[in-house]
């Protein structure tokens, strides 16, 4: 099971489920794939939301190898995912919003109730 505090998450190719990380040594080979000068340059190209097929690919098998799975991005190329090309897009995002610590409403805890004096 995925623990998002250590922005682990989880998704299903071809049918079976695996554990993305963006580990430190995943960004590091992202950051190489996709030419970015440091982490900083790599966030800032993640914000505009233009994230092409390489981008995907590259953000999946970076992700799938920091959890342990050994797949090339030529592999990754090949997979299926349920919702298809929407699914890819939902996967980095999550992994992208994992890694770099956003989190979703869905995920936030409600507020705490207001003190009461006593």
């Amino acid at each position: 099971m995925a623990n998002h505090h250590r922005g682990e998450i989880e998704a299903e190719f071809n049918g079976k489920k695996y554990s993305l990380c963006l580990t430190l040594g995943a960004l590091a080979e992202l950051e190489h794939a996709l030419g970015a000068g440091d982490l900083v340059d790599l966030a800032r190209r993640f914000e505009t939301g233009a994230l092409g097929a390489r981008d995907l690919i590259a953000i999946i098998g970076c992700g799938l190898r920091g959890g342990g799975a050994p797949f090339s991005n030529d592999e990754v190329a090949g997979f299926s995912i349920p919702e298809g090309l929407l699914g890819f897009v939902r996967v980095a995002g999550a992994l992208l919003a994992a890694t770099f610590g956003v989190v979703s409403e869905e995920d936030q805890p409600a507020n705490p109730p207001e003190p009461r004096d006593a």
